[in-house]
């Protein structure tokens, strides 16, 4: 890549690092008790700014051919957290928490491209048989030791861009002819988002094991 429009993409990064730091520093003083929903503008915008950025680095490193994508996203995958496992016919998928929806010009690729690459790989070495009739869990994780205010409706949160980047791989078809949601939210130590993939047969042991082990708030449709 030509060398000028290389510092051209550092300097719109810089920009961006910039107002990144402002909306941090913008947190800090700012009084979440008292002032909640700017809080939540302010971070919102935060770790959107900020998953805009990791975009631009990665379109910046891919560009220059220095690093192949498979290899960084192997990377970005474990720092993510992305684990995927299988047990007893039930495909498990721990991401980080979920943000709320994005509007249509903040790139979704931030968290997607790296869950791509991970299930390509899990499942190149343990293949699954295609889904017909399941059920998608959703299981969304918070901190409990922070204000339950921050508790979103599950409309409001990007489920349906991580099942658009999960189906190709496992179902049949996502629509509701062959493929229940399942909607629940528990509160731990911490922030993160599990989603469980399994045959509708599945489902009712499952939920029963699920019930005995946490309390939650749940929706099915």
């Amino acid at each position: 890549m030509d060398e000028k429009i290389v510092l051209q993409r550092i300097s719109a990064i810089e920009d961006n690092t910039e107002k990144l730091r402002n909306a941090l520093f913008a947190m800090k003083i700012t009084d979440l008790q008292k002032y909640p929903t700017n809080y939540e503008e302010l971070s919102t915008d935060a770790a959107l700014r900020a998953e805009r950025i990791a975009c631009q680095l990665r379109n910046l490193i891919y560009a220059t051919g220095i690093t192949k994508k498979t290899v960084y996203m192997k990377k970005a995958a474990k720092t993510h957290g992305i684990q995927i496992s299988g047990n007893a016919g039930i495909l498990t998928i721990r991401l980080p928490g979920l943000l709320p929806k994005r509007k249509a010009h903040v790139n979704t690729v931030f968290l997607n491209e790296p869950l791509h690459y991970a299930l390509n790989e899990y499942l190149q070495q343990n293949p699954l048989p295609i889904y017909t009739n399941c059920v998608v869990c959703f299981v969304q994780t918070y901190d409990g030791r922070l204000p339950l205010r921050r508790i979103r409706d599950y409309d409001n949160l990007e489920f349906k861009q991580i099942l658009d980047t999960i189906s190709p791989f496992i179902f049949k078809d996502d629509s509701g002819l062959y493929c229940d949601s399942y909607y629940t939210t528990i509160l731990e130590d911490a922030d993160y988002t599990t989603v469980h993939i399994m045959d509708k047969s599945v489902f009712p042991e499952w939920l029963k094991s699920e019930k005995k082990l946490k309390s939650d708030l749940s929706e099915i449709s």
